[in-house]
Formats: C-alpha cells, structure tokens, sequence
C-alpha cells in the first residue's frame, strides 16, 4: 500500500511543470468561494444548513424539507473540499519542485492548507452563532489572508524577473496597500450594518449603515487617486506593458474603478442583491491584485 501511495505521488499529476496550473487553480478557487459565500448570504441562504458539521441534527446532507437554501448552503460547502483538493495537489508539486524554491514556496502552500481548516471551523462557529455579523466578519478576513497567500505563491511560481522601480512608485506603494486592505476592513464592518444578513432573522452589528459606507469609501478613493498617480509615475518613467509593475498598477485601477463605481450604484439604489454579489467578488479580486501591486512594485 505504501509504495502504490508513493508511485502515486511520483506520478505526472505532480510533475513541477504543472506548478504554474495548481497555484493559478488556488487563487482562482479562493476568489470563487468568497463569491458563492456571498451568494449564500444575498439569498438568505446562510442558515440553509443550520447546524455544523451536519446539514441537519439528523443528516449530513441537505434534505428536501430545507429547499434551495438548504441546497444552496450545502453546495457551498461541498466546495471547501474542492479548495482541499486544490492546495493537496499544489503542496504535493511544491515538496517536488527543483532545489531552491521549496522554502519560498512550501510558507504560502501550508498556509494555504491549514487556512481551508480553520475556514471550515470558523463557518461552523458562523453557523452554530446564528451569523453572527463579527464572526461572518471574521470569516470573509480570512478568505481575504487567503487570497493574499494564494498570490504570494502564484508570484513566487512565476519568478517574475527583476527590474527597476521607480523611487516615487516604490516610496508611494505601501500607502497604496494599506488604504486598500482599510477600504476592505471598512466593507466588512458595512456589510455587517447591512440587510444582506444571511438569514432574516440574523443580528446586524448595530453601526449606522449610512455613515460606515462613507468611512468605506474614504480610504478606496484614496487608495484610486495613488494608484492613479503611480500609473503616470511609471509611463513618465517609460516603463511599458512588459513591466510586471505596470501591468499590476493597471489592473488594480481598473478593477478599482470597477468597485467604485458598482458601490456608488448600489449605495443609491437600495442594495440591490445583485449588485452587492458584484461587489464581494471585485473585492476578491481587489485583494489579489493589491497583493500583486505591492509584489511587483515593492519586493523587487
């Protein structure tokens, strides 16, 4: 049994070559859970199973009686075990990659692994304190440290090459990303004041909904204006699309435009559910590619 075991993980499935696949896999994975977490909680769906580890007191799965919540909170669920899966065949490719690149990369595949855990008992406490909005806080921040880690690996698969930054973009980038992770902790403590709870009869955090969207908005239209000016930073440099710096700058101010503009609709129209599903998955994103801005931008 042993050696089928070790002639399993010899095999081509973990070949180093497919690195590059597994840790792209991992944070697109981590991206994806965070949305359908948020599909749980726009359609109410978030007590669908309403204990933990089971579906029900009596059964593992969601049963006909629970109808498309109960569906929809399991399915959820289910997909933990892909994420597993996912880091599993990442970890096993990284313990086999060339000499030299094991310790930078085994730190974010660990974590990646032992995040998926903690992720699963911290939805469990979610569930079994009715959602409470502190611990689904909790539970997005964590996805969120995920993301980061994911990028982290992605970036230390690629060996981006190194070039030159320029002093400005390099001095004016950790601003940049502390502003962002601000806007993102402010948007936890929104979503927490907001009517998207989860389940109708879930406690909201008691903030004033109105005034936390303008402390969330604060800091993200800080953070547009420096990555806008980093941009011109960089093109008065001359640096191209070919720079791994530019190529992040530009598409985190995309997708920061992206977010801001989807907030500001979604603040005047009600809340739309739609909307707001929009909005959690672009802070997904949003926090992979401050990770890869600060990357390419600071850690070169």
């Amino acid at each position: 049994m042993l050696n089928l075991v070790k002639r399993f993980l010899a095999g081509p499935l973990f070949v180093s070559s497919r690195l590059a696949l597994y840790a792209w896999l991992s944070l697109a994975s981590q991206i994806v859970i965070v949305a359908t977490g948020g599909v749980v909680r726009l359609t109410a769906s978030g007590l669908g199973c309403p204990t933990w580890p089971k579906c029900t007191a009596e059964s593992l799965v969601t049963v006909p009686e629970q109808g498309i919540h109960g569906v929809i909170e399991f399915t959820n669920r289910m997909l933990t075990f892909v994420l597993l899966v996912i880091a599993a065949l990442t970890l096993v490719s990284v313990l086999r990659a060339a000499k030299g690149k094991e310790l930078r990369l085994r730190a974010p595949a660990w974590l990646l692994i032992l995040g998926i855990v903690a992720q699963a008992v911290i939805g469990g406490v979610t569930v079994r304190t009715g959602l409470n909005p502190w611990i689904v806080g909790v539970h997005y921040l964590v996805s969120a440290f995920m993301i980061v880690w994911a990028t982290v690996l992605v970036w230390r698969v690629l060996d981006v090459s190194s070039m030159a930054v320029p002093a400005a973009v390099y001095g004016v980038t950790p601003a940049v990303t502390v502003l962002g992770f601000v806007a993102v902790i402010f948007g936890v403590v929104v979503t927490g004041a907001g009517p998207n709870s989860g389940d109708p009869k879930s406690a909201r955090n008691g903030f004033d909904l109105e005034i936390w969207q303008h402390y969330h908005s604060y800091p993200a239209y800080l953070m547009l204006a420096l990555v806008l000016v980093t941009l011109l930073w960089q093109r008065r440099s001359k640096l191209g699309l070919a720079d791994a710096g530019v190529r992040a700058t530009l598409l985190l101010l995309l997708v920061s435009i992206a977010q801001a503009v989807v907030g500001v609709i979604q603040a005047r129209s009600g809340l739309p559910v739609g909307l707001v599903g929009v909005h959690v998955a672009l802070s997904a994103c949003l926090v992979s590619l401050l990770t890869f801005n600060h990357l390419a931008n600071r850690a070169r």
